[in-house]
């Protein structure tokens, strides 16, 4: 049954991509009516989309879209692939304001497009240029997610019941990424503050409204017994989902994350598992990691003693037993009554999926 659901997956995600890149094509199409300046735009959101990513979430839509007892349809896969558009304008953003190099092992859009500005002998700042063209292709990015969906073809019925909900997933998701900002100017570190950051910049946004969205879209008439079961489900698998992506941003295989080995050390990113950390350390090893996060320039050296001081203090095996607490909650909900039985095995296979992965 896992092949059949695994092969399933791969089917969707091919259909998914199908979709964006017809809808990319129709978008190049305008924009270099308007000028040929803006090919490169064309080129880089192409290859943004196109090239890699996990799809997940319109793969967790497709799961509500299941659990409502729908079938899908050509027009329902192209309404839950313009969720990939609202993630390409969430990470053009967040590498921006993390100053991140690298996006899946190739320049981030601020860098790609400062590299652009200097291979062009351009007038002006580089650095200013690429972080101004990561904004305007963030926001881009985002009026297409909206445009992708209204011109969908799903009934009317169905995109009216998605737009509450839809336009929920964004503030929460700006919410979350703005407690994300504010949290680096916090004096203090805590862990509970990390955990209600992953839950609306990561947690909500990447799988319980998805699957709310899946569920509306295939039943707009859907009751909120199958909302909240979903919500059973996605709730908790969004936090772990989001601790893994924490503990891969320290311990990750850079060839496999497509980002550098502890990125998110250099970034100084206040998550969980640091909160953990620094709450066991003793004053020494508090001060050394401390002097060193968020230091973009830390050699590849200070990077595992930094690991081995984040190891000492057990941070690791609570974060990996908060992952597993969070994962069986997630997969006991799979059992509520309003979630269709046949959408069962497909849950608990993206759940595992999502959390039990090493990119």
């Amino acid at each position: 049954m896992a092949t059949e659901v695994k092969a399933t997956i791969e089917k969707v995600r091919g259909e998914i991509r199908g979709e964006l890149a017809d809808y990319l094509a129709g978008q190049r199409t305008y924009l270099t009516s308007i000028a040929s300046e803006l090919i490169p735009v064309c080129d880089a959101l192409d290859e943004f989309l196109l090239d890699g990513g996990k799809r997940l979430r319109p793969l967790f839509a497709y799961a509500g879209l299941l659990a409502s007892g729908a079938a899908p349809s050509r027009e329902i896969i192209r309404a839950i692939s313009s969720l990939e558009l609202l993630q390409a304008c969430a990470l053009i953003h967040d590498d921006l304001m993390d100053r991140s190099d690298t996006r899946r092992g190739k320049p981030a859009i601020h860098r790609h497009f400062e590299n652009l500005h200097q291979s062009s002998a351009m007038n002006g700042l580089a650095t200013q240029f690429g972080e101004s063209a990561a904004v305007l292709l963030g926001d881009l990015a985002l009026v297409w997610s909206d445009q992708m969906l209204n011109t969908s073809g799903i009934a009317l019925e169905s995109l009216l019941a998605v737009q509450k909900i839809h336009d929920e997933m964004r503030v929460e998701l700006m919410a979350g990424q703005y407690l994300d900002v504010r949290e680096a100017g916090e004096k203090t570190y805590s862990a509970e503050r990390s955990l209600r950051i992953a839950r609306y910049k990561s947690g909500k946004y990447t799988i319980e409204r998805p699957l709310h969205i899946g569920a509306v879209i295939g039943q707009p008439a859907s009751h909120s017994q199958l909302l909240d079961a979903l919500s059973g489900y996605g709730l908790p698998l969004g936090e772990a989902f989001q601790l893994r992506d924490d503990m891969l941003g320290i311990f990750g295989d850079p060839e496999v994350t497509g980002k550098p080995a502890g990125d998110d050390l250099r970034e100084g990113k206040r998550t969980v598992l640091i909160a953990m950390t620094l709450e066991d350390l003793d004053d020494s090893a508090r001060a050394e990691l401390l002097a060193h996060l968020g230091q973009p320039e830390i050699s590849t050296e200070k990077i595992e003693d930094l690991r081995a001081i984040i190891r000492s203090s057990g941070a690791v095996e609570k974060v990996e037993s908060l992952i597993e607490k969070l994962m069986n909650e997630s997969l006991s909900a799979i059992e509520d009554p309003a979630i269709h039985p046949s959408s069962r095995e497909f849950l608990t296979y993206i759940a595992l999926s999502a959390v039990k992965r090493s990119a």
